[in-house]
């Protein structure tokens, strides 16, 4: 089968988010989907429900041969062995891992929607999706990585992160 280039937004803000940030990397790799570039992390301030710790983002590009919803459950599975539990939308996480684009293909489906639905809507996906893909273009709105970030509504803050500035 042939591999498709795929596009993946890692977040966490609980515990050591570095770290975990660094264990879902690696479970990727262990699993089929090999990270070929990495962006810098940033920390972001919480979208939809404030009042939480701030993220920890980063954006991944990696090629891998398993089937779209093979890739969703792949990415489930490494949610759950990481502590994931799903107890409110939005709410804090150990890690949360998001299909952003699979190569160019358009996916709607009751399990699986890609490209994400709302990556336009967030610079905590596109600040790190620009780092590794300025040039990347959406499949449906045909505008770049670079372009949608230009001209995203969102305002929320998104900063490099520099672990030894966090005490």
């Amino acid at each position: 089968m042939n591999s498709k280039t795929v596009y993946i937004s890692l977040g966490s803000n609980l515990g050591d988010r570095a770290a975990m940030l660094q264990r879902a990397i690696a479970a990727m790799n262990s699993t089929g989907i090999h990270v070929v570039r990495q962006s810098s992390l940033y920390i972001t301030e919480p979208v939809g429900a404030p009042g939480q710790a701030w993220f920890l983002n980063a954006a991944v590009q990696a090629e891998t041969s398993l089937l779209p919803v093979q890739l969703l459950h792949t990415l489930l599975k490494i949610e759950r062995q990481l502590g994931r539990r799903r107890i409110t939308s939005h709410g804090p996480r150990t890690i949360d891992l998001d299909i952003l684009f699979y190569g160019s293909s358009v996916i709607r489906s009751r399990e699986l929607e890609v490209p994400h639905p709302r990556l336009t809507e967030r610079r905590f996906i596109l600040v790190p999706l620009a780092q590794i893909a300025p040039e990347f273009r959406h499949p449906t709105l045909h505008q770049s990585v670079t372009q949608l970030l230009a001209e995203t509504v969102d305002r929320s803050e998104v900063r490099f992160w520099h672990a030894a500035a966090e005490t």
